[in-house]
């Protein structure tokens, strides 16, 4: 099943659920999906759907471009976003140049729109590589993805294109030292035969037990809220994403649930 693509480098502004008026930044291919999961509620649709394309990388100039472009045009036209959202057809740290990408657009942003945020959507994968953990370091919101309490639940929702384990990831964004935001989805329902739900008591156990060690800045829920890969799956009451969200800051984090 198809999923949702954006065709433009940068797209938007948009009216975000989480980020309010934000400009999209989209460093991954244009016509097909790159990622490092292939997680089963994935918006973009699976990673198989897209391997028949031929995948071709702008390179930090041209997207440098491209913003350069769009922002001209956004001041020019009085409109000033709240925020510059790196995220579009997959992984955006997957692009080899990643960290030059984002001191371009810091550089940008403090001549354009000073008050704007830069927030980068990342599924965590690539922080043990210093050069992806240097660039998200210095920007205002790095929102990791944590669906997991398990290693068995992750590999099942999250579909790691290569071998990684839940451990690894949380010990990664351990080493934040706090300056993180992490978003989590809450899904369940078959996937291929087998039965996924990252709800149960025992998963939200150990996944309350990570955000201790992970000590992030603030934790972000949400459902499903658009068409996904598997019509099977069902979208979780917002009942449950407030009680989830009050046993989060019980613990002293602060949480949003974003229904």
């Amino acid at each position: 099943m198809s999923g949702i693509l954006f065709d433009e480098i940068v797209f938007g502004p948009v009216k975000s659920r989480r980020f309010g008026v934000s400009l999209g930044i989209n460093l991954l291919p244009l016509h097909g999906k790159m990622c490092s999961f292939n997680c089963v509620y994935c918006e973009c649709g699976l990673n198989e759907e897209s391997r028949k394309e031929r995948h071709i990388l702008f390179s930090a100039a041209e997207i440098n471009a491209s913003l350069q472009s769009r922002f001209k045009a956004l001041k020019s036209g009085g409109l000033d976003p709240d925020n510059i959202t790196f995220a579009g057809n997959g992984e955006p740290t997957l692009h080899p140049e990643f960290e030059a990408i984002i001191e371009n657009t810091i550089e940008l942003r403090d001549a354009f729109f000073p008050k704007a945020l830069i927030t980068v959507l990342s599924n965590a994968t690539r922080l043990d590589r210093d050069n992806v953990k240097r660039a998200l370091l210095r920007i205002d919101n790095n929102v990791l993805k944590l669906d997991a309490g398990s290693n068995a639940i992750f590999q099942a929702i999250n579909r790691p294109t290569y071998p990684v384990t839940l451990e690894k990831i949380v010990q990664e964004l351990t080493s934040f030292g706090g300056d993180l935001v992490i978003q989590t989805m809450l899904i369940r329902g078959g996937v291929e035969g087998k039965y996924v739900d990252n709800t149960t008591d025992e998963e939200l156990a150990l996944y309350l037990q990570h955000l201790r060690e992970i000590n992030p800045k603030l934790v972000m829920l949400y459902p499903i809220d658009r068409q996904t890969p598997y019509r099977t799956l069902e979208k979780v009451p917002e009942a449950e994403f407030k009680a989830l969200a009050d046993r989060i800051e019980m613990m002293g984090f602060k949480a949003e649930v974003f229904y």
